[in-house]
């Protein structure tokens, strides 16, 4: 199958279909190339603007969790790093530091909606074993009871690469898993999928959507993160991946245009769209395929 065999070509229609079907449950996942500047730390215009657009949404009854990176972008410049860190004592030592600043400019900001955030910090281990990941569900749903904000992201001071999810792209997709999200919003520095790598010249443009993710497609993106980032657009497509075999929609849009969450949320064509599987994986199958490491 062809990439434009593999995309839609009515994607006003697919929109309309994302709008109108019945969407309760909403992982965002933001990079740290939207939250945070090169040695400027975190972008408060930028997260003041996203807590007013999750705001509207929870006000429309929607239930929303925030998966957030941007604490060793915060950290170093609160702790006056001239580069960002490069060993891993070094970044763990840099995210505790960054971690509470995020949070509590994330607080700062959905103080004035009257909404309580909740810090959840997660290795690959707190999802791999079976205990555990129901704890953490049954956590995360009495935080969405209880009408808080669930903000997550890697616990960077404590885990290493045998605990490691890699990046928040991955734990955005099994978070969505986890809580039988109904779409995975993905914000980043680009528009979404190009046909060819924006950076290489040329002529690139933009798909609209993707009924599939194929091992084509796969090779259209590069594993290239950002300065301040730890995923390339590879990750993300397997983290739609993913969601699409979970049963659920996602977009990966850029997180840098105004009122990007709602503008999607309202059936704007902006980003890339990728359709869930007709016969999506069952919640114990997806774990075992997404979640668990193969060892010997």
């Amino acid at each position: 199958m062809s990439v434009s065999d593999n995309t839609r070509a009515n994607d006003g229609q697919l929109r309309e279909r994302l709008r109108t079907r019945n969407i309760k449950r909403i992982v965002i996942k933001i990079g740290s190339s939207v939250l945070a500047l090169p040695q400027c730390g975190l972008n408060t215009a930028t997260i003041e603007s996203i807590s007013s657009q999750i705001a509207s949404l929870r006000s429309q009854g929607l239930e929303i969790l925030l998966v957030s990176s941007g604490a060793i972008a915060s950290g170093v410049l609160k702790l006056g790093l001239k580069e960002p860190p490069r060993t891993l004592p070094l970044k763990q030592a840099v995210a505790a530091a960054g971690q509470s600043h995020l949070i509590r400019t994330y607080e700062k900001f959905f103080e004035v909606y009257s909404t309580h955030v909740a810090q959840i910090l997660l290795t690959h281990e707190d999802l791999r074993d079976r205990k555990r990941y129901l704890n953490a569900r049954t956590t995360l749903l009495t935080l969405l009871q209880l009408g808080a904000l669930p903000i997550i992201n890697e616990n960077d001071t404590v885990a290493v690469d045998e605990i490691r999810f890699g990046d928040n792209d991955t734990l955005s997709a099994q978070v969505a898993s986890l809580m039988d999200a109904d779409l995975l919003l993905i914000l980043t520095d680009t528009d979404g999928l190009y046909d060819k790598d924006p950076g290489a010249g040329g002529n690139p443009h933009l798909i609209p959507s993707v009924a599939e993710v194929t091992v084509e497609v796969e090779k259209l993106a590069g594993a290239r993160p950002g300065a301040l980032g730890t995923g390339g657009m590879l990750t993300k497509i397997r983290a739609a991946k993913a969601m699409s075999q979970a049963g659920g929609f996602t977009v990966i849009a850029n997180g840098r245009e105004e009122a990007i969450i709602t503008r999607i949320l309202s059936g704007e064509v902006l980003g890339t769209l990728f359709l869930p599987t007709e016969k999506p994986l069952r919640s114990r199958k997806h774990w075992i395929l997404h979640t668990l490491r193969p060892r010997g």
